[in-house]
């Protein structure tokens, strides 16, 4: 069972990350691995820990009430509408860096992730570090491509001792952050939503009048957009009821396979696990899911295909990029 950490386990993370060291801290989507976002030697520590790719950038994590235009260029008006609709919460805004800010956090691109997250353990890290005045890189503090973390076991499954880890219960959302691109509205584009979340794109139309674009070749790179991440050490598969026969054919008689649906598959090398019946259930659910599965020794998890519907736009988005690892 997870805890709340001490006041004396908090001030211990702040110390590590003005010392340039790493700290796992949870927030309401999934935890993180912090540092530093000023400290490119701290961030680099970041990459080297997850085996990121160096172009790949890094959400910047803000307290709440922060100032905000010390990161970047400019606030657009629509930036502001979603950061007072949305912060703190599930959403990242992609805007231009402000030059003195280093390119390291931003995989080189000149622009910049910002989210500013309401779990309190978060909050209370951020307004401890620098007294409130800084900003702590933080990726999902797992292994590249692979399953991000919701409880604190997670993370010290990963990385062992070698990273501080907070505890902190009330990891609500349970997959990452959606992301909306505003860095590119003074030539006409935008907004471009680059990752879906708990904040749809009807949500921001709500607050903007427009909905997001979908990704386009010219957005920038983005946390978790790549076609292939999310992904269990299991192979993993996405299909229909229907297509259940086609996906095991190739599997021997003695395989066993966790089928995860709305209803038990026929076939007797599947073990059943019911699948959630609404989407924020299934998005709360599905790490740590995945990461049971996982450890279950078995030869496949298939999952069904999930509803229509934007809601389950976000869910989807994971799955099938979990599955996109293994050719699926």
């Amino acid at each position: 069972m997870s805890r709340m950490p001490t006041s004396a386990e908090l001030d211990q993370a702040v110390q590590l990350l003005e010392a340039g060291e790493l700290v796992a801290f949870p927030t309401e989507t999934v935890y993180g691995l912090g540092a530093d976002a000023e400290n490119p030697e701290a961030i680099a520590r970041i990459y080297a820990a997850k085996g990121r790719p160096p172009n790949h950038p890094i959400i910047v994590h803000v307290v709440d009430g922060g100032d905000i235009s010390y990161w970047v260029d400019d606030v657009p008006p629509a930036a502001q509408d979603l950061i007072d609709a949305f912060w703190p919460g599930p959403l990242t805004l992609i805007l231009k860096r402000a030059e003195h800010i280093p390119a390291a956090v931003a995989g080189g691109q000149d622009s910049i992730g910002l989210r500013c997250p309401s779990h309190p353990v978060a909050q209370a890290l951020l307004s401890r570090f620098k007294r409130g005045r800084g900003g702590i890189a933080a990726p999902s503090a797992n292994k590249f491509g692979q399953v991000s973390p919701t409880t604190a076991q997670h993370v010290r499954d990963e990385f062992g001792d070698a990273v501080f880890v907070l505890e902190g219960d009330g990891v609500e959302v349970g997959i990452e952050s959606t992301i909306v691109d505003l860095s590119r509205l003074e030539q006409g584009i935008g907004p471009v939503l680059l990752r879906p979340g708990a904040i749809t794109p009807a949500m921001m139309a709500q607050v903007l009048g427009v909905t997001p674009l979908p990704p386009d070749a010219a957005a920038p790179r983005a946390s978790g957009t790549l076609k292939a991440h999310y992904a269990p050490h299991t192979p993993l598969a996405l299909c229909s009821a229907a297509d259940l026969p086609a996906q095991l054919a190739d599997l021997p008689a003695d395989a066993r396979v966790a089928w995860v649906g709305v209803q038990a598959a026929a076939d007797p090398r599947c073990v059943w696990v019911q699948a959630p019946a609404d989407a924020e259930g299934y998005a709360r659910a599905l790490y740590r899911l995945l990461r049971r599965l996982d450890g279950d020794g078995f030869a496949r998890l298939v999952f069904e295909a999930l509803p229509a519907g934007h809601e389950w736009d976000a869910v989807r988005d994971r799955l099938q990029r979990a599955a996109a690892a293994f050719g699926g």
